[in-house]
């Protein structure tokens, strides 16, 4: 399996055969085909921007750098610092507008 920080492990070719696609694959094929996911995806950025949600982020890693030292802190210790405090951050009215952008995309795609 590959691992990757901004995306589930994608599974190797031979595990991938004779398998039935699951709902939630099914859907995420449908919105990179019609773009949706990229809009979504931008979307997001610019809620997270407009929130603050960026710039908090932003000033955790700063913090975790000056205490440990510039040549102390590699790109993985800040990842594993920041992926639990950023997700649990996000406010709940970006959650339920991007929930609600999914269900309209699903109602339109008819799935």
């Amino acid at each position: 399996m590959k691992h990757s920080v901004n995306r589930p492990p994608t599974p190797d070719a031979a595990e991938d055969q004779g398998k039935e696609p699951t709902l939630q694959e099914i859907i995420n094929i449908k919105l990179i085909e019609s773009g949706e996911k990229e809009r979504l995806m931008e979307l997001l950025r610019e809620r997270l921007i407009d929130c603050g949600w960026k710039d908090e982020m932003k000033a955790l890693c700063r913090a975790h750098v000056k205490k440990k030292g510039r040549t102390n802190v590699t790109v993985d210790d800040l990842v594993h610092l920041i992926t639990p405090k950023g997700r649990a951050s996000v406010p709940d009215s970006v959650k339920a507008e991007l929930l609600q952008r999914i269900r309209t995309f699903l109602m339109s795609a008819a799935l």
